[in-house]
C-alpha cells in the first residue's frame, strides 16, 4: 500500500506543475485573413528568388487542377495555390548600327 501512495505522489506532482504551466503559455493565435497569410508567402518565394509566379485565394473545396495549394487561411474555409507562370523572355536592346 505504502508503494502505491509514493507511485501516486511521483505521477501526481508532475501533472500539477504542467497544468500550471499550461495556464501560463500564450494563447494560440487564431485564424489568419487571406491577404496577410499572401502577403507572407509572397515575401517568402521572393526571398528565395522565385519568379514568375501567381498566387490565388480560392474557396476550401475548389478542385485545384494547375497550381499547388501552399496554404490554408481564414479558419481552414478557403486555401492559397501557387501557379508557376510562364516567364517573359529578355530580350536585350539592340546598338544602333554604325553607318
Amino acid at each position: 500500500m505504502k508503494m502505491l501512495l509514493a507511485v501516486a505522489a511521483v505521477l501526481f506532482v508532475p501533472a500539477c506543475s504542467y497544468a500550471q504551466g499550461a495556464q501560463n503559455a500564450p494563447a494560440a493565435p487564431g485564424p489568419k485573413a487571406c491577404e496577410e497569410l499572401k502577403s507572407e508567402i509572397a515575401a517568402k518565394l521572393d526571398a528565395k528568388g522565385v519568379k514568375s509566379y501567381t498566387l490565388d485565394i480560392v474557396a476550401k473545396d475548389q478542385e485545384v487542377t494547375d497550381g499547388k495549394a501552399v496554404g490554408t487561411c481564414e479558419g481552414g474555409t478557403k486555401k492559397i495555390v501557387y501557379k508557376k507562370t510562364a516567364a517573359t523572355p529578355q530580350t536585350p536592346a539592340k546598338e544602333p548600327s554604325k553607318p
